[in-house]
């Protein structure tokens, strides 16, 4: 199957909805000069070509009365019992993040809680589900990088680079 290239337009179009999700193809239209059918059919494609997968909204948690991050390394006494786990924790709504990793954890959680009091009830939670042999929390105490677009930007600029070569 061939790989799907973006273009200028492309990369564009894609910067400006990881800005915001919810910007009306008609104001991308208008920026980038092209018409509104173009913006919506190179969406289209993107989407079929599953580079564009769903759309989401970045929620403030700190607006939202939840201050405290922390990572959860989580131990299993079996490797087995991961899929059971992430079940449990699935069911916490406070773990907005879980990934089954190689090296310390066998997996990792970020919880969101109110403050320390709350976030200890979390963690408890976490320790109690089955299977879990213990946890290990690192508290979080500023968020420094969360930059959607650096990483396509990069993608696109060495996919020039390489492009240059050939």
């Amino acid at each position: 199957m061939a790989k799907f290239k973006l273009d200028e337009i492309d990369h564009q179009i894609l910067d400006m909805l990881i800005e915001n999700t919810r910007v009306p193809f008609s104001d991308i239209a208008k920026k980038l000069l092209v018409s509104a059918g173009t913006v919506h059919i190179r969406v289209k494609k993107m989407e079929d070509e599953g580079i564009i997968e769903g759309s989401s909204i970045a929620l403030n948690y700190r607006k939202l009365g939840y201050f405290f991050i922390a990572y959860v390394g989580i131990f299993l006494q079996k490797a087995s019992q991961t899929k059971f786990v992430l079940e449990r924790i699935n069911e916490i709504p406070f773990v907005t993040l879980a990934h089954i990793t190689t090296g310390k954890f066998n997996i990792i959680c970020e919880i969101r809680a109110r403050d320390n009091e709350h976030a200890k009830d979390i963690i408890f939670m976490l320790d109690d589900i089955d299977g879990v042999y213990r946890t290990e929390t690192m508290i979080s105490l500023e968020e420094s990088l969360n930059d959607k677009k650096r990483l396509m930007h990069n993608i696109v600029n060495r996919g020039q680079q390489l492009n240059s070569y050939l």
